[in-house]
């Protein structure tokens, strides 16, 4: 990955809810009024998954806000959008899916160092109540770490 990314948008309620087991970078395909929407950042990818149609891997229930100024050339906001991924990618994405518990979700939408949309997904596995629990207490006991070494000083 390139050290100059610039993140269009973020899937914080994915790492809280699921293991990310593995991470991939995929392109998307968009149409125009879609890409202008996304350098405003009005996407949304917090409800988003990814499913297999017709030997495709598609991302499914994100959103993309409509274009202000796109007038009668807009996009649906929830359309399906294709991944543009190599074919034995395809392949291990889609044998990982068909896994008990294994999901494919978004992690994050970002402009790569060409300005091309590329979209980071991560293969997951859903965490139960105790687990998100267990998640909270130790992210509050990182924070009570930092002010108080904070305080000390």
């Amino acid at each position: 990955m390139s050290a100059t990314k610039t993140i269009i948008s973020q899937n914080r309620k994915a790492r809280f809810d699921y293991f990310i087991q593995s991470t991939i970078e995929a392109g998307i395909m968009l149409v125009g009024s879609e890409v202008k929407s996304a350098r405003l950042g009005q996407v949304n990818l917090s409800e988003g998954f990814v499913g297999e149609s017709d030997g495709a891997l598609y991302l499914y229930q994100s959103n993309i806000a409509t274009y202000p100024y796109a007038n009668k050339f807009n996009h649906e906001p929830a359309r399906p959008r294709k991944l543009l991924l190599k074919k034995r990618e395809i392949t291990k994405l889609m044998m990982n899916i068909q896994k008990k518990g294994i999901t494919v979700v978004p992690i994050s939408m970002y402009f790569n160092a060409k300005g091309k949309i590329k979209i980071e997904l991560g293969l997951a596995q859903g965490k139960k109540q105790v687990d998100k629990r267990a998640t909270i207490k130790e992210r509050d006991w990182t924070r009570q770490k930092q002010r108080i070494l904070k305080g000390d000083e």
